[in-house]
């Protein structure tokens, strides 16, 4: 259980921004943002950028849920599994803690753990978007929807990981809310 445990957190520390940004002979951290994740990669590099990079983080959380499951550990350490990905991909000890922002491994995770909760956090998401008109503000609500849901139907020692993990990404994103605020406020004067 304790290798599967730190093995999360190691599997996580492999940013495929930073690979992607290799290949492209461009480091991401020294380009707009600065972030490790695949927005930025996109904005810098290109879509093709975006997508390997949304693919490949995804794929991290995929591989510790499935792990955890396919070793049949409880739902808890499995939970914690997705937590540690997430604070590996956030905070890589190679890059000195600055890493990505969690949200494509986020993704690998949500569809993965449960797909009725991946689900709410789509459909908070969504009926907020039109209204908002910001995909950064928008996901504040589908987070909310998301942990609703899972402190509803599971117990405290499962949901508990998944929700640090949520708190972790939108402390991570907490300059991004302001900037979308402010840029929404911005258009309606």
């Amino acid at each position: 259980m304790f290798v599967y445990l730190i093995g999360s957190y190691f599997l996580g520390t492999l940013l495929t921004a930073w690979w992607v940004g290799k290949f492209y002979k461009t480091d991401l951290r020294k380009h707009r943002s600065g972030n490790l994740g695949a927005r930025n990669a996109g904005a810098v590099i290109g879509k093709s950028a975006f997508f390997l990079t949304l693919l490949g983080d995804a794929i991290k959380g995929v591989v510790v849920i499935l792990v955890g499951r396919y070793l049949d550990y409880p739902e808890w350490i499995v939970a914690i599994g997705g937590l540690l990905v997430i604070c590996g991909h956030i905070f890589p000890f190679w890059l000195k803690g600055k890493g990505g922002k969690g949200i494509a491994t986020f993704v690998g995770i949500g569809l993965t753990f449960n797909l009725f909760f991946a689900l709410a956090f789509t459909i908070g998401f969504l009926v907020v978007l039109p209204f908002l008109r910001s995909a950064t503000l928008s996901m504040l609500f589908g987070f909310l929807a998301y942990t609703g849901t899972i402190i509803y139907f599971q117990d405290v020692q499962v949901s508990l990981p998944i929700i640090v993990a949520i708190l972790l990404i939108m402390y991570r994103h907490r300059f991004d809310f302001k900037q979308s605020y402010y840029e929404q406020r911005w258009k309606r004067s």
